[in-house]
């Protein structure tokens, strides 16, 4: 199912390359596929194509923190919580915040 769509958004990605709805969707079922280097490639052209897209940031910091790349997913999920936070998108700020929590719990040595 999940390759089945993820092949779905790369057909679409064919002839939109730089449709930001298209990037995030392929990038969210990468990740959903443990495909983390590859969604994160995705889902930063995203945010590049939209800046404002407030769920892709999370989704690409998401990327980065399971790449362990931890300064990486710091910077994008501060910046992602700023966007978030000028949408309005409470939800997504919230979401951020648990992230940025686990995140620093893993840089103290805990997680």
């Amino acid at each position: 199912m999940n390759a089945s769509r993820s092949d779905m958004f790369r057909k679409l990605l064919q002839r939109d390359p730089t449709n930001p709805m298209v990037l995030y969707s392929l990038g969210n079922e990468l990740f959903k596929e443990g495909r983390y280097g590859e969604a994160r490639d995705h889902l930063q052209r995203a945010v590049e194509n939209k800046p404002d897209y407030s769920v892709a940031y999370r989704m690409l910091g998401r990327a980065h923190y399971e790449l362990h790349e931890n300064a990486e997913a710091r910077d994008i999920f501060l910046k992602g919580k700023e966007v978030a936070r000028e949408n309005g998108d409470l939800q997504t700020v919230k979401e951020i915040d648990v992230f940025l929590r686990r995140l620093h719990k893993r840089e103290a040595g805990e997680g």
